[in-house]
């Protein structure tokens, strides 16, 4: 295939397909790649998705016969964990019903329903295909080159959207292997379970749904982050641990997703259930200070290729949105200048800067040195832990004072964390690392 093009966008993920969708609709010719069979077949992720970025693109999508949505989130948990208990934080709330805040979905639908939009806007789909390389005029990308036979594509923009292992930001020098402490391994199931057992079980009517995620006693001391999301008969459940601590500790993540498993807390949620899919992929944790070039002659980084995962908020498929976006838009103004160089494509650096993407990544900078920096069996397992004690101790109805109770739950939390000053430099420590 020796037509030029436009745009040439590797990966039908989110951030690829909306870089499309954008593009398409301006009357740009694009072309979208994808190595799997169609956009989703090799795609992980926790399963929640963002209204705002995808209306941003698809006007009231919701309202679409066919959008692929599981459950709409009308109440979202956080639990603190200990050996067989944890102490929980949530919201619920009637407000966040039409029009959605976020909602649960799977890669496998949620990824072709978005690529289809992109091709029904114009945008060429070539799939099963894996672009190897790009092409190159001295120090300007010209196009990939992929494993097909007649393999070469050519185009005035490559946008790298293919992924946290990116093949081509690797190829390309944008970034090398992200290291341990970089990226974390998450490992998943999907659990059949009966739609009235799900609503049962979480209190809910008809596509309302409930997101929990947990952290503690479940990550087996290593820093980590569970989740649990439901969908309409099945439920996704999952944890990722930061791939250094799992070679550090010599863990398999099957271990730990099994433990996960166990918890009491868990295990009464998905009794019954049926394990239909398990998986395992990357997920990019390194933050604000591993995101690499956006841009550059003839190319832009999108999405988990460039690092742009607020590990924090555990937010992802947003952000690879609106990069994916913005990188369509300030291809469009290129076109209109005539001129794809590093000059030029610069504009995309800027729209991420001006973005809700970069003011997020940059308020948090300080969490990835901070969590380095930590004793993980301090964060992850002594502190949880104490907390839990000290819950169970101030509910217990024993005769003894609420002020001598008081006290120990204090001598709890400060004998976990080695001591008041210990406890107290923890402390500002994570704050300032919350906020720049």
């Amino acid at each position: 295939m020796n037509e030029k093009f436009d745009a040439i966008i590797v990966g039908g993920g989110p951030a690829g397909a909306a870089a499309a969708l954008t593009m398409s609709r301006a009357g740009l010719s694009v072309v979208l790649l994808e190595r799997g069979e169609f956009p989703g077949a090799k795609n992980l992720f926790g399963g929640v998705l963002y209204r705002k970025q995808i209306e941003e693109l698809v006007p009231e999508f919701w309202k679409e016969r066919n959008f692929p949505m599981e459950r709409y989130i009308v109440e979202q948990r956080i639990w603190m964990m200990g050996k067989e208990s944890m102490v929980t934080f949530g919201h619920r709330n009637e407000k966040y019903s039409e029009p959605y805040n976020c909602f649960t979905g799977l890669r496998v639908k949620f990824d072709q329903w978005f690529a289809d939009k992109a091709v029904a806007a114009g945008a060429l789909p070539v799939y099963e295909t894996v672009a190897l390389d790009v092409i190159r005029e001295g120090d300007r990308v010209v196009g990939v080159k992929t494993d097909r036979e007649d393999g070469n594509l050519y185009a005035d923009v490559v946008v790298i959207a293919d992924g946290v292992n990116s093949l081509l930001g690797k190829a390309m020098g944008i970034h090398k292997e992200w290291e341990p402490d970089e990226v974390s391994l998450a490992v998943k199931e999907i659990i059949s379970l009966p739609k009235e057992k799900i609503e049962d079980r979480f209190g809910l009517e008809g596509d309302e749904g409930v997101t929990i995620e947990f952290m503690g006693e479940t990550s087996l001391g290593m820093a980590g982050v569970g989740f649990l999301y439901t969908n309409k008969e099945t439920i996704s459940l999952g944890v990722g641990v930061m791939v250094n601590h799992l070679r550090d500790k010599k863990v398999k993540p099957y271990a730990i997703l099994d433990a996960v498993k166990q918890h009491p807390m868990i295990r009464k949620l998905i009794q019954g259930g049926e394990t239909k899919e398990y998986s395992g992929h990357l997920i990019p944790e390194g933050g604000f200070h591993s995101i690499p070039p956006l841009s550059g002659n003839g190319w832009c980084v999108c999405g988990d290729a460039a690092q742009l995962v607020n590990f924090v908020n555990r937010e992802g498929t947003n952000l690879a949105m609106t990069s994916g976006r913005l990188a369509g838009e300030a291809i469009i103004e290129a076109k209109a200048r005539g001129d794809f160089s590093a000059a030029s494509l610069n504009a995309y650096d800027q729209k991420v800067r001006s973005s809700f993407v970069h003011k997020d990544l940059k308020k948090y900078k300080g969490m990835h040195q901070f969590l380095k920096e930590q004793d993980p069996e301090l964060l992850f397992d002594k502190l949880p832990r104490a907390l839990n004690e000290a819950a169970y101790n101030m509910f217990l109805v024993d005769g003894i004072p609420k002020a001598d109770k008081q006290k120990m739950a204090v001598n709890l939390i400060k004998g976990a964390a080695g001591g008041t000053m210990n406890l107290m430099k923890l402390g500002y420590k994570g704050w300032r690392a919350m906020n720049g």
